[in-house]
């Protein structure tokens, strides 16, 4: 094989070897979008659920007054019945 045949057998595996590496690339890139599509969909849809539990913390305070309110609310309930009964004993 003469120097001039190398020279071309080697500029064109050379043109193979980079034809490869921009296809191996290609797909690289391709995987990297999909990657990112799939991570920008998990942040759009878990930021709203964060959104939604930031103040969880404050559901035990939430049941302490709901407690108090409950109470005074039979209270309420008591002296209206207290009240009606009354006026049906006079009636």
């Amino acid at each position: 094989m003469s120097n001039e045949a190398a020279w071309w057998l080697t500029l064109g595996l050379g043109l193979v070897v980079a034809l490869v590496a921009v296809a191996l690339l290609q797909i690289f890139l391709n995987k990297v979008r999909r990657v990112e599509q799939g991570a920008e969909a998990i942040w759009n849809s878990a930021t709203p659920v964060a959104r939604n539990t930031a103040t969880t913390w404050m559901l035990d305070q939430t049941t302490v007054r709901l407690d108090k309110l409950t109470e005074e609310a039979l209270k309420h309930g008591a002296l209206l019945s207290a009240a009606l009964s009354g006026d049906a004993q006079e009636g």
